[in-house]
C-alpha cells in the first residue's frame, strides 16, 4: 500500500510539473509517459482537482486561474521584444511558443527572426532589428562556440537596447561593461540525471554519443564527466559525431560507432539528440541488438523520443518555461532598468522514463573488468 501511495505522489508531482511547464496536460499523454492506464490518470486529476490544485477540462487538466502581478501589466504594454533564434524547426519552437505566450499575457509583442547557427547571419538579423529602431529589447541565441565568441559578446554588450541570451551562457560575463543576462537549461544536470538513472538500473559500462556541431555538447560532456566521477564508473566511452545527420556517410558512421561501443562492453548508451537516438535504434534492430535487454538507451531532448520503437527514455529540457522566463526577465529589465541586479537563470531539465532503459530483470550486465579504452572521439 505504501508503495502505491508513493507512486501516486510521484505521478501527482510529475503532473503538476508538466502543468507549470506547459499550462495544460492530456490524459492520454500522461498515461503513455507514466506507463499507467488512462482511468488511473483521471483519478489522479480528480484528486488534485478536489484540492484545488488543477482544473479538469475535457481530456485533461489545466492550472487554476490565478491573478498575475499587476505590477508588470500596465507598464509592460507596448514593449516590442526582438527574438533571434538559430532555427525555426527542431528544438526552438517550444521556446518560441513559451516566449509568445508570456508576451501575450503581459501585453507585449515578440518580433521573431530566424538565423542559421552562423555568427555573421546572427549579426545581420540582430542588426536589422536594432537598425529599424522598433524593438525595446532583444532575446538572442547567437553562436558562441567559435573563435569569434568574445567579440560577439562585446558587440552584444554595446547594443543600444538590453539583450538576454536564451539557451546560451555568455563568455567573459564578469568583465563586461554591461552584463548580458541569460536564461538557459542546465544541460549538464540533465546528463547527470541520465547517467544516475542508468546506474540505478545496474549499468556500469555506459557510453555517450554527442551530436555533430551542437552548442549543447560541451555542457553534456561536463555533466557526463561529473556523474561518472561521482559514481566511480568509466568515462572513456564518448563518441563525438563528425558528420551531420543528413550526410550520406552518417549511417555507416553510426553503425561503426555502435559496434565499437559494443566491443568496449557498453550496456547502456546516452544519445544526443532524438533523431540520432532513433537512428541508433534502427541500426540496433538491423543488427539484432535488443533494447533494453542487450542495450539500454536514453535520448537527450525528448522532441520525438516517444515515437521510437521501443519508446525512448529521454531527458526533457523545459523549453517552454525557458522562453516564458526570458520574456518575463526582459520585461522586468525594461521596467526597472539598472535598478535591479543582473540575473542568470538556469532551468533544470527532467527525466522521462520509458521502455528503452527499464531493467526488467533480463538486461545482461557484464562484470566490470580492466578499464576499456572505449570508443575514441571521432570529431
Amino acid at each position: 500500500m505504501a508503495a502505491e501511495a508513493l507512486l501516486q505522489v510521484q505521478r501527482h508531482e510529475h503532473m503538476l510539473a508538466e502543468l507549470r511547464r506547459r499550462g495544460v496536460v492530456r490524459v492520454r499523454e500522461l498515461a503513455r509517459d507514466l506507463g499507467v492506464s488512462e482511468p488511473t490518470i483521471r483519478r489522479d486529476i480528480a484528486t488534485l482537482a478536489a484540492r484545488n490544485l488543477v482544473v479538469r477540462v475535457h481530456g485533461g487538466a489545466t492550472l487554476p486561474a490565478q491573478p498575475r502581478p499587476e505590477r508588470l501589466r500596465p507598464a509592460a504594454r507596448g514593449f516590442i521584444i526582438g527574438m533571434v533564434v538559430p532555427s525555426l524547426d527542431f528544438y526552438w519552437p517550444p521556446i518560441v511558443a513559451g516566449a509568445k505566450a508570456a508576451a501575450a499575457a503581459l501585453g507585449v509583442t515578440v518580433q521573431l527572426r530566424g538565423s542559421s547557427y552562423d555568427p555573421e547571419e546572427d549579426r545581420r538579423q540582430i542588426g536589422r532589428l536594432v537598425d529599424a529602431r522598433q524593438v525595446d529589447g532583444l532575446l538572442l541565441a547567437p553562436s558562441l562556440d567559435t573563435e569569434d565568441a568574445e567579440r560577439m559578446m562585446r558587440w552584444i554588450g554595446r547594443l543600444p537596447v538590453p539583450a538576454i541570451l536564451v539557451e546560451r551562457l555568455p563568455t567573459q560575463w564578469a568583465s563586461m561593461p554591461r552584463r548580458v543576462e541569460y536564461v538557459r537549461s542546465d544541460h549538464a544536470l540533465g546528463l547527470e540525471l541520465a547517467v544516475h538513472h542508468l546506474h540505478e538500473q545496474g549499468h556500469r559500462q555506459i557510453g555517450l554519443m554527442l551530436a555533430h556541431g551542437s552548442p549543447t555538447s560541451a555542457h553534456l560532456l561536463r555533466g557526463w564527466r561529473s556523474a561518472c566521477a561521482e559514481l566511480g564508473i568509466p568515462d572513456a566511452t564518448v563518441v563525438q559525431e563528425s558528420v551531420a545527420l543528413d550526410d550520406p556517410g552518417h549511417q555507416k558512421l553510426l553503425h561503426d560507432n555502435l559496434l565499437r561501443c559494443r566491443r568496449a562492453g557498453v550496456t547502456a548508451l546516452i544519445v544526443h539528440s532524438d533523431p540520432h537516438a532513433i537512428a541508433v535504434t534502427r541500426i540496433c534492430a538491423e543488427l539484432g541488438i535488443a533494447i533494453p535487454e542487450e542495450l539500454a538507451m536514453v535520448s537527450y531532448d525528448d522532441e520525438v523520443a516517444h515515437l521510437a520503437e521501443p519508446a525512448l527514455t529521454a531527458v526533457r529540457p523545459s523549453k517552454t518555461y525557458v522562453g516564458r522566463v526570458a520574456v518575463e526577465l526582459m520585461v522586468s529589465r525594461l521596467q526597472d532598468g539598472d535598478r535591479r541586479p543582473a540575473q542568470g537563470v538556469v532551468v533544470a531539465p527532467e527525466l522521462v522514463v520509458r521502455q528503452s532503459s527499464l531493467n526488467r530483470g533480463r538486461v545482461m550486465i557484464r562484470a566490470a573488468g580492466p578499464r576499456s579504452p572505449g570508443c575514441a572521439a571521432t570529431g
